[in-house]
């Protein structure tokens, strides 16, 4: 079995691991980087603004020696760590409180446009530096006019420490994030990719038609549930064969008397084995054969049909109490014969329902016709009708034989007949039931039995109230 799934989903995590680690690297780096920048060149800038408009200006009007202004701006350089000069404006450093520079020195091409628009420049400031320094400047005004220049000079290799500072806890971060998904990554190998392994191993095997394989995933989530199903599904196709051979079985069984009856009764006719005056009697055996025949072949063509879900109902208004005593009636001379009576418990003179009239029709037949056939001389066939939230209730009730336990479920299966001893009766197709659940399910309505074997047994149908 190809592990494509895992494989992609490994290959995902790398990629994140990856791709995480280069966005920190580029992106954030960057972004960072231009942060600190800003904040260090605002925080700059204010202090050159401050010496600007205060001890530069004092020494501009005199109130202040060079010596006090020196010693001022080496104070505030040893706090910021940076360069202060004082230059005039033709770019000549009066003072450097690093004495790195000598007072009265020139700025070659020195061009204070050169910062544009902005107050804070990056780079070596004319070369004088051999590394980058981040310098912000602020013009020193006396009476309206320019006298000069503060400009403060931090190297750029301390804002880059700061920089990877911050970098180094983005990737500690990263890492974290990238430990907590390989914990989201076992997590799902365990509840999500080794379950579906064992459903696509299965899955094979069905597909091979070995149905014993079973899925042993019990969680109660959508990957049980369809663990569930297929279990389910396995185990219904393991009968399929079995079905399969018993449903042609009885095909044949079915089919194969009456023709054998009809083969024998007409070679006997013809080669003069029966007699002439007697032909009539088995004439009338092989039209009853050939009526056995033609009822089972509709029935069967009646269920396919319903099997597709495509069949066309005639939907219409209808009084279920009157059409229960027309069919009724159509038993009368069955239920001489037997002796048995019906009794009927009808909700109300009339009682309208919405179905297909001649459907629900067949139904009772079916019905009434089933609870004849296992109902005992001089016994009672009891139908009810009532009506419960919208719904009218039809029950068909017999005290016959009943149905045994293990065949309630198999009562709606074709040619299923829960009396083995049935299997030479010539009334019974094995397929009236299973008419009449494709009927109620057409109708998208519920039928319902309930039997205890040797008291009797009750079937129950809905249909909507019209």
């Amino acid at each position: 079995m190809k592990r494509t799934l895992y494989l992609k989903l490994l290959l995902g995590y790398v990629a994140f691991g990856i791709l995480g680690f280069i966005t920190i690297a580029t992106f954030t780096s960057h972004q960072t980087m231009d942060y600190i920048e800003n904040e260090a060149a605002e925080n700059l800038y204010r202090e050159s603004n401050l010496i600007a408009s205060n001890y530069a200006a004092d020494y501009y009007r005199q109130t202040m020696t060079l010596d006090d202004l020196k010693s001022q701006i080496s104070a505030i350089a040893a706090y910021l760590d940076a360069d202060i000069w004082i230059v005039d404006t033709k770019g000549t450093i009066l003072i450097d409180s690093a004495n790195t520079t000598p007072p009265g020195t020139l700025i070659k091409n020195f061009d204070i446009t050169s910062f544009g628009a902005k107050y804070s420049l990056v780079g070596t400031f004319y070369d004088i530096y051999l590394d980058d320094v981040l310098t912000v400047f602020s013009p020193i005004t006396i009476n309206y006019k320019v006298k000069g220049y503060v400009m403060i000079h931090q190297p750029l290799t301390q804002l880059t420490s700061f920089n990877n500072g911050f970098l180094n806890i983005s990737y500690m971060t990263l890492a974290i994030i990238f430990l907590c998904a390989f914990v989201v990554l076992g997590l799902f190998t365990y509840t999500v990719y080794i379950p579906i392994r064992k459903i696509t191993k299965a899955a094979k095997e069905y597909a091979t038609g070995d149905f014993t394989q079973q899925i042993n995933i019990h969680t109660n989530d959508e990957i049980g549930y369809l663990a569930a199903s297929l279990n389910f599904m396995a185990t219904e196709l393991s009968t399929l064969e079995e079905d399969q051979r018993k449903f042609i079985a009885n095909v044949s069984h079915d089919f194969r008397s009456p023709l054998t009856s009809i083969k024998g009764y007409i070679e006997a006719i013809m080669d003069g084995t029966i007699p002439y005056e007697m032909q009539d009697k088995y004439l009338n055996i092989i039209l009853f054969e050939t009526e056995r025949l033609n009822k089972l072949t509709q029935s069967m063509l009646e269920l396919n049909k319903y099997g597709k879900k495509g069949t066309m109902l005639d939907i219409s208004r209808f009084d279920i109490n009157n059409t229960i005593k027309m069919v009724v009636q159509s038993f009368e001379g069955t239920c001489k014969q037997k002796k048995i009576s019906f009794e009927l418990i009808l909700t109300g003179q009339t009682l309208f329902v919405s179905a297909d009239m001649s459907r629900i029709q067949q139904v009772l037949y079916n019905l009434i016709d089933n609870a004849i056939k296992f109902s005992h001389a001089d016994s009672t066939i009891t139908i009810e009708t009532t009506e419960k939230n919208e719904k009218v209730f039809v029950s068909v009730k017999d005290t016959g034989i009943g149905i045994p336990k293990d065949s309630l479920k198999k009562i709606w299966e074709r040619f299923y007949k829960t009396d083995l001893s049935r299997g030479k009766d010539k009334r019974g197709t094995g397929l009236g039931l299973a008419i009449v659940k494709e009927i109620i399910s057409a109708h998208d309505e519920n039928i319902n039995v309930i039997s205890t074997e040797g008291v009797g047994t009750e079937f129950i149908f809905t249909l909507p109230l019209a």
